[in-house]
């Protein structure tokens, strides 16, 4: 079995991530500052797990991050400043995250001399609101706030080292991701986590403008199977940047219907204007991804759906 280092292990993909590799019997470590109440609850359910250690600490500290990844054989990176919001508010605090912890980690990781592949998580943002609905990675990159050129930026770093030093990298833009689990007021927290809170709290899910603005949503079970395929990829792949979506989008009244089809019953939508700024349509084109690191998404967004409607409304009964 092999030593996987998940940064930002308490959060919402981290978490799922771990819990996948400790139930397989891998050693993983986890390296979070624990900045919010949720991810501390999710730790307290990942030391249940065995073979997950958690290490509290900041990707800003190299120490942390060189005890983190020492011996290790992958590194799968995905604690950030996820927030545009925060990132516009501060700009050098989000780059100090998602570049400079980024180039710890990846310093930490050569310097180690035993890591296989290191998995950086970027975004879809990259991309910003560039002409064409269908995005795939030779599209040029255009990102709209600070959040999205720090994700940018550290995929160069990740590229840098692959050149300069050898060191196996690969970088996945995610897309729309959302599952069980997700915080719906985050700073990464998607539309359909909204809705299904507002559906369970009784209240009608709010629709900016005509509802037919689409999106490529992807579960994120997915997501985990993406990382795992990207650390065992063996062809070319260092150095690269993959999308990782679904490979379809669904407007957002699509969502809705989908939601009322499962439930049973019609819902209203709390009809509000459109907000400026926001991207009309937006599908990953995930080719590369299904060639290279023999990745294509398994879970269809009816039955992703369902598992996350089912989850909120469980847990809501727990509560």
């Amino acid at each position: 079995m092999s030593i996987y280092v998940v940064t930002g292990g308490a959060g919402f993909i981290g978490s799922h991530l771990t819990t996948r590799l400790g139930q397989a019997g891998h050693e993983v470590r986890v390296l979070d500052n624990f900045v919010s109440g949720a991810s501390r609850a999710r730790a307290a359910v990942l030391t249940e797990i065995p073979h997950v250690t958690i290490l509290e600490g900041d990707i800003r500290d190299p120490d942390a991050c060189r005890q983190a990844v020492e011996g290790a054989d992958f590194v799968l990176h995905h604690a950030a400043e996820a927030s545009v919001p925060h990132s516009i508010e501060d700009p050098g605090g989000c780059v100090a995250i998602n570049i400079g912890g980024t180039i710890n980690l990846l310093e930490a990781a050569r310097s180690a001399g035993t890591v296989k592949r290191f998995v950086f998580a970027s975004s879809c943002a990259v991309y910003g609101d560039t002409p064409g609905s269908s995005k795939h990675e030779a599209t040029q990159t255009d990102p709209l706030s600070p959040y999205a050129s720090s994700k940018l930026s550290a995929e160069y770093f990740c590229r840098n080292f692959f050149r300069l030093h050898g060191l196996q990298t690969v970088s996945l833009r995610y897309f729309n991701v959302y599952g069980p689990g997700q915080d719906p007021n985050g700073a990464y927290a998607a539309v359909i986590p909204k809705f299904i809170t507002a559906i369970t709290e009784g209240r009608k899910p709010t629709i900016y403008g005509d509802g037919e603005q689409s999106r490529d949503f992807i579960f994120v079970d997915d997501i985990v199977e993406a990382n795992l395929r990207a650390a065992a990829a063996t062809r070319g792949v260092g150095g690269r940047a993959f999308n990782i979506g679904g490979g379809q989008s669904a407007s957002l009244k699509q969502i809705v219907e989908k939601l009322a089809e499962i439930l049973g019953r019609p819902l209203e939508t709390d009809d509000q204007p459109a907000r400026a700024g926001d991207i009309k349509h937006s599908r990953a084109d995930i080719a590369a991804a299904a060639g290279l690191l023999q990745f294509t998404p398994s879970v269809t967004l009816t039955d992703g759906l369902t598992r996350t409607l089912n989850w909120y409304m469980e847990s809501g009964e727990k509560k």
